[in-house]
């Protein structure tokens, strides 16, 4: 059958109907950055890759391609006994590797003897990524948000997870950051994504979403942990109606308490992401914090870090970034428990317009 090659906005525009998405780079390129639902069926390793290109400039061009044919064939092979036996004739896969060239051709032209509708994403990941940045430059101008914003503590974050199970739309950036957005918010044992992975995830979110129906989003900085929140989305969401979230200063340290439990398992990580606020605080006021954080005498240290740095900091953060945040559009407050949460929930929803 022949093989079809569609151009990076075509493919995207109707991604959803492949049966599969199929990335023939490395594993090590799929690691960095992949379509949205793709699968990994290398057509040469990372390992090979290196082999085949250190024959290609120690050797020739000539033996590096003999050696490449030869790995490649035996990849695609070990693809399809584990992969495609069970699939029926109708089954129709999007592939790509890195600029829709040999790689992804030579699984594509097997596949397609096979007897498979097969498409070829023209240009590779290139070319989605080129659509991707291009599409993140005009990223939520046509969404209406609605940004929820309240001190550290006050359960943000809480409250978007609980909307989203509501059924309301919700862009979680922190979520995909895999980051809870401050020096003490990486989570033990997750590591965030790439740049470009973020940037994915974040498009593929977007593109989704219903522009007739708003959209809830944490007031977030330019930067969660180590990744950059694209610079438009940033500036339409600093422009949004504000939605103010309440709670007392002691339920806040309560719930900081449970909800990152994982410091208080274990104070000499919460002491060691302390570090990072000696530049701000000074050594002096972190060395006491550590001290008494190793005393057991954290929930004092969790109301010292809140009352003493991290409130001031976001009061001057919002008053300088978002427009809305002195005239907000409904206020809500919650005490850290379930019921409040949902009361706070249909709430916000009871006013959502």
């Amino acid at each position: 059958m022949p093989l079809i090659t569609l151009p990076a906005i075509e493919a995207l525009a109707q991604i959803e109907r492949f049966d599969a998405i199929v990335d023939a780079r490395s594993e090590g390129e799929f690691a960095l950055d992949h379509l949205p639902h793709a699968v990994n069926w290398p057509s040469l390793t990372n390992e090979e890759r290196v082999l085949v290109g250190t024959e290609y400039k120690q050797i020739s061009p000539f033996v590096a391609q003999k050696r490449g044919a030869a790995l490649v064939a035996r990849n695609i092979a070990r693809h399809i006994e584990r992969e495609v036996m069970d699939k029926p004739k109708d089954w129709s896969p999007l592939i790509y590797c890195w600029r829709g060239g040999k790689r992804s051709g030579s699984l594509a032209l097997v596949l397609g003897q096979i007897g498979f509708r097969v498409s070829v994403l023209e240009g590779g990941y290139r070319a989605f990524r080129s659509e991707v940045v291009q599409a993140l430059e005009t990223a939520g101008s046509q969404l209406r948000f609605q940004v929820l914003c309240g001190t550290t503590g006050s359960g943000k974050s809480r409250l978007l997870q609980a909307l989203n199970a509501a059924g309301a739309q919700v862009l979680d950036l922190e979520e995909l950051a895999e980051h809870r957005g401050s020096v003490l918010g990486l989570l033990p044992g997750t590591q965030q994504p790439t740049q470009k992975r973020f940037e994915t995830l974040l498009w593929d979110t977007l593109r989704r979403f219903d522009t007739k129906r708003p959209v809830f989003v944490e007031s977030e900085s330019r930067t969660v942990g180590q990744l950059r929140v694209p610079e438009r989305l940033i500036q339409t969401m600093r422009e949004a109606a504000c939605i103010a979230v309440d709670m007392t200063l002691d339920e806040r340290v309560n719930f900081l308490m449970r909800d990152y439990a994982h410091f208080v398992n274990d104070p000499e990580l919460f002491c060691k992401r302390l570090d990072a606020l000696r530049d701000a605080r000074g050594h002096q006021v972190v060395n006491d914090w550590q001290q008494r954080a190793l005393a057991g005498h954290m929930s004092g240290v969790v109301r010292e870090l809140l009352e003493t740095h991290y409130d001031p900091v976001y009061v001057k953060s919002m008053q300088r970034n978002f427009g809305q945040v002195n005239t907000p559009k409904l206020r809500v407050s919650w005490d850290g428990t379930q019921a409040s949460l949902q009361q706070a929930v249909a709430h916000i929803l009871s006013d959502a317009v």
